[in-house]
């Protein structure tokens, strides 16, 4: 696939932008009152297409990609930091929907904590905070293990080193494992996107399974292991919340249980919550699968520094 960066950071900050305006809504309030489109001036009081942390530390993280051509940990968390606290990286010049993992991490940053221990790892700390952001690190992952530059193992390492860098807990590392292998397999592989899906957690599955530490915490991503089953899941059973392992349960259900980006989009920002984040889990993997031209023309027509975002990312697909 070409402009694959183009392609999957704009179907992420889509979701970002079309969930955030509703995020912390009850499921029973979006069943009274469904999205349809993009909104704008709900729980942030900002406009129409105007994305949150998730959009802003996707694109911290390809902006470092970008100019070091490298996984510079170090780079990443300095940057997080002028977001934070300079407000980079965001539609109007300062941060907004700031999750508490990420912050902790960043605070800790910021007072000197080496790179290497800024991330939580607590049980009480597997939030969505590092899946959120993973896309350009799976992007580019996948890039050089295509080119013969990494081995899956190296891949993986940036993967996680990446996610701990806020995230530290092995099941948020294993989470953002996942989701580089459900990409690599809906980039790579043929077939609809049921297929692709479950050759990505096939392969997950298969490399995880070689440490006996990873065992324990595998379980928990158990549902996703038999896609037939996982897609025939009543909705009432598919969380929603900020626990990373509900957010990569109810993209991927989205994703299962629709046939087209807009579709899969608006099922998982109607199940309400964390709405933005889950969206934008679900719009990064689901536009590599159905295509930039499939995104809709008038929810990308309204997020906020769409120039920006596409140059960037039309320049990491020249690399």
């Amino acid at each position: 696939m070409k402009h694959i960066w183009l392609t999957g950071m704009m179907g992420l900050m889509v979701g970002d932008a079309l969930g955030l305006p509703v995020q912390f809504s009850t499921r029973e309030e979006m069943k009274a009152k469904p999205l349809t489109g993009m909104e704008g001036y709900g729980a942030f009081l900002v406009p129409e297409g105007s994305w949150s942390d998730d959009g802003s530390l996707a694109m911290v993280t390809l902006c470092s990609i970008l100019e070091k051509d490298d996984v510079d940990c170090k780079d990443i968390m300095s940057r997080f930091a002028d977001w934070q606290f300079k407000g980079e990286y965001t539609p109007f010049g300062y941060a907004y929907d700031q999750g508490r993992t990420c912050l902790e991490a960043i605070y800790s940053y910021a007072k000197g904590t080496d790179v290497e221990r800024c991330g939580q790892t607590g049980e009480r700390s597997n939030g969505n905070g590092s899946l959120m952001r993973i896309l350009p690190v799976c992007l580019y992952g996948y890039e050089q293990k295509k080119r013969g530059a990494v081995s899956k193992e190296k891949a993986l390492e940036m993967v996680h080193r990446v996610s701990a860098l806020t995230h530290a807990h092995l099941r948020s590392k294993m989470a953002c494992g996942i989701y580089y292998f459900l990409v690599k397999a809906v980039l790579e592989c043929e077939g609809k996107l049921q297929e692709r899906l479950q050759r990505g957690v096939d392969e997950a599955k298969a490399y995880y399974e070689r440490e006996i530490d990873n065992l324990s915490e595998l379980t928990y991503f158990g549902r996703l292991f038999d896609m037939d089953a996982f897609k025939m899941t009543e909705e009432d059973k598919i969380g929603s919340s900020g626990y990373v392992v509900d957010s990569l349960e109810a993209a991927v259900w989205g994703l299962l249980t629709t046939e087209s980006f807009k579709a899969a989009l608006l099922k998982v920002v109607n199940l309400g919550e964390d709405t933005d984040t889950i969206a934008a889990i679900a719009g990064g993997l689901g536009a590599l699968y159905y295509g930039y031209e499939n995104i809709p023309a008038e929810w990308l027509e309204v997020i906020q520094r769409r120039e920006w975002i596409e140059e960037l990312c039309g320049r990491m697909d020249k690399v």
